[in-house]
């Protein structure tokens, strides 16, 4: 009788018998195996490499790829606000691929712009940045000795003190045609916001290529030029998938890079009729050029190591005209407005102007350095309405450690100086207007060397137009208080709502009444008589 001999089942499986189980062939399982085998090893070597290594900043759990995208609030400046009120003085947020690190504190923005600012010296190039400047022709967004050859021009060059003494009678006579306006639209609502928006336009055109040159800035132009204004803000300050996933930045899926071209080509008309009327005329000028004929004489006279081109010029140009304007134009609708919100300050503002100029005389360039409650109400306006909330994002040239954390390379860094000027642990009532807390102490200024305090930023990058900008905006102001009393049409509500974005602008106009303040009616007759 045969036997027949039973074997007990194994517990193990061969690679073979595995392999049938799954329709694998033994080929393919050994590629599998040494598939898995790879993978596990440099995992192992990935987490080792790591070991030590520090962590990111904290910060809100995000989605797979789009990070946390869907979770951003329109009003970037307050939701990041609330942020460090959760995760510290410095945090993230990962938007796509694109690391944002956000900076809330004095101490936070001191290591960015000063302890290493070396490292963040570049600003964070963005497709829509890029597209408005020539493709980062501008003082902006270019970097290494391009930077430095274009901060000397504008520095020592165009915006030096004599250059900016130079266009003391311009600013004079560009604001003296806008009070002469006002008077005669005494008794009826003006928005304030275009007329400030066509003086500081007139005056900084002015001071850049000369009152002398044909086709001046008018009333139309200044208007559109606002709006022109006003969209491109609007692109830089929302979020852009070809910044986010730059893989797919070629395609411009929004259309930012089109959309910003598009609106530069409006000023591109006005810069290339300019220069063409002012190559057509050489100027022989020596004394009292303008910031144009700065420019042109340096293009001439360019070193062939680093030369400064017609589209830096052009790019240069374009800088000056929308930091110089929009910026200026906005701070004073938000002092207006502030005031207005608070008569014992506009009070206080007329009572030094009538102690030092009286009410029949008028307001001249150099009474203001001696009105130093004005000078309060400008940088208490500069601290709770900082023109660009997040200065210009800055991002690091290599990857490096901050307080503690890994800040990688080529993230964003936004130093939240909304945030950092309303901290109510560097300022007593810090939401609320009080111009006296600039009084009587000689350490707040805008050279940026104090944390706290950060309205035209700090380091390197600090904005370079800052003398022009302190000139011009207590002139402006004291002219408006002094000359006029302003009251809100009937019916009319004030209101201090902003609207995010590369400029934070007041998100509703302002629509006042004038009437006459001085003393005597030929007292506006001078303002004809000086334009």
């Amino acid at each position: 009788m045969a036997t027949t001999t039973l074997q007990s089942p194994s517990t193990e499986s061969s690679p073979s018998q595995v392999g049938s189980w799954f329709g694998l062939g033994k080929e393919t399982l050994v590629l599998i195996s040494i598939a898995i085998f790879t993978f596990s090893w440099f995992f192992w070597v990935l987490r080792k490499s790591r070991k030590g290594t520090l962590p990111l900043p904290p910060g809100p759990r995000g989605l797979p790829l789009i990070g946390n995208l869907p979770f951003m609030e329109p009003d970037l400046h307050r939701y990041f606000a609330k942020l460090s009120s959760i995760y510290g003085q410095i945090c993230k947020v990962k938007l796509g691929n694109k690391v944002i690190v956000i900076l809330n504190s004095p101490a936070m923005a001191k290591e960015i712009l000063k302890d290493q600012d070396i490292i963040f010296s570049n600003h964070d190039d963005v497709a829509g940045g890029i597209s408005m400047t020539y493709e980062g022709s501008d003082i902006v967004w270019s970097r290494g000795a391009v930077w430095r050859m274009l901060r000397k021009v504008c520095v020592q060059e165009v915006l030096n003190n004599g250059s900016i003494e130079a266009g003391r009678g311009i600013r004079q006579r560009q604001l003296y045609q806008t009070l002469r306006n006002l008077y005669t639209k005494v008794g009826t609502p003006v928005n304030i916001t275009e007329e400030i928006t066509e003086t500081i336009v007139n005056s900084m055109t002015s001071m850049l290529w000369g009152e002398t040159v044909k086709g001046g800035i008018d009333a139309r132009v200044a208007a559109e030029f606002r709006q022109v204004m006003g969209e491109i803000v609007h692109l830089l300050g929302q979020p852009n998938i070809s910044d986010l996933f730059p893989v797919v930045a070629r395609f411009d899926l929004q259309g930012v890079r089109r959309k910003m071209k598009s609106l530069m080509s409006w000023f591109d008309k006005i810069f290339d009729s300019i220069l063409e009327q002012r190559q057509g005329v050489k100027s022989n000028k020596k004394d009292s050029l303008d910031f144009l004929d700065i420019l042109l004489k340096i293009e001439e006279q360019a070193d062939p190591k680093m030369p400064l081109t017609m589209t830096q010029v052009k790019a240069l140009l374009l800088d000056m005209v929308a930091a110089g304007t929009d910026t200026t134009s906005t701070t004073l609708e938000w002092a207006m407005a502030e005031m207005l919100r608070k008569p014992e300050t506009l009070k206080k503002a007329r009572d030094e102007l009538d102690a030092l100029v009286g009410r029949d005389s008028i307001l001249e360039d150099y009474h203001v350095p001696k009105l130093p409650y004005l000078d309060a109400v400008v940088k208490e306006v500069l601290r709770l309405h900082p023109p660009n909330p997040f200065l210009i994002p800055h991002t690091p040239s290599e990857t490096c450690v901050v307080n503690g954390y890994t800040v990688p390379k080529n993230s964003g860094i936004y130093v939240n100086s909304w945030a950092i000027q309303r901290d109510p642990s560097v300022w007593e009532n810090a939401n609320d207007f009080i111009p006296e807390r600039f009084l009587n102490t000689g350490k707040w200024d805008y050279k940026g060397n104090d944390f706290r305090y950060i309205p035209f930023g700090s380091g390197r990058r600090i904005c370079p137009g800052v003398s022009l900008a302190e000139k011009s905006l207590g002139f402006v102001l004291g002219s408006l208080l002094h000359s006029f009393n302003w009251q809100l049409p009937k019916g009319a509500k004030l209101d201090l709502d902003d609207q995010f974005g590369q400029i934070l602008r007041k998100r509703n106009p302002v629509i006042l009444i004038p009437t006459p303040r001085l003393s005597k009616p030929e007292l506006y007759a001078q303002f004809s008589e000086q334009d």
